[in-house]
């Protein structure tokens, strides 16, 4: 239990830092709401805390929701969009509809609990949250807690069509599936820690 759980760490890290190029020149940083919302981390930890006490099938599911999320666009909370009038949006396609749904009840409830104090209200993207929840269910599953670099941006595109070819398969070969993560800045040893 001890060695997934150390992956998972890894391989959040991973994706945390290696998915999204545009993060990198979004400037991540700790303490990124210090001023707009300095007690986002906590807030975050608190309604995922409650979320994981009334289920914990919210690790797994917040887990594989955040690498959906990064495999598609980058880590920018646009699996998270609904479908609107004649756009079909990530959520809805078929590679995303097992996706569970604590994994979004997570994230959402974590939103309007930061929502929920004015000085933060519409003040921390939903792809932060994101970060920071899969963070705190790795940690309250008995992994380590880790500091995670806040400033994403969220998505303002969702489409279907965007996850073609983006998320691996169950009929891939080990070598398909070792060129989709190494794509990623990922090992095996990583897809393993996924799969």
């Amino acid at each position: 239990m001890a060695h997934f759980i150390t992956f998972l760490l890894v391989l959040s890290l991973s994706l945390t830092f290696s998915l999204l190029p545009e993060t990198a020149s979004a400037q991540l940083r700790q303490n990124y709401y210090a001023k707009t919302c300095p007690n986002v981390e906590s807030i975050v930890r608190n309604a995922v805390t409650q979320k994981f006490r009334q289920t914990f099938v919210t690790v797994p599911a917040t887990i594989r929701l955040f690498f959906h999320d990064c495999f598609v666009q980058g880590c920018d909370a646009s699996v998270i969009i609904q479908s609107a009038g004649s756009n079909k949006a990530e959520k809805d396609h078929p590679d995303n509809l097992s996706l569970a749904g604590d994994g979004f009840d997570t994230v959402i409830k974590a939103k309007q609990a930061v929502d929920a104090v004015p000085s933060c209200r519409n003040k921390v993207s939903c792809a932060d949250i994101l970060a920071m929840a899969t963070r705190d269910v790795i940690a309250l599953s008995g992994g380590p807690s880790y500091a995670v670099e806040l400033g994403r941006l969220d998505g303002l595109s969702s489409t279907a069509a965007s996850v073609n070819g983006k998320l691996p398969h169950p009929n891939f070969n080990l070598n398909q599936l070792n060129s989709m993560f190494a794509a990623h800045g990922l090992t095996q040893t990583d897809m393993i820690a996924l799969s």
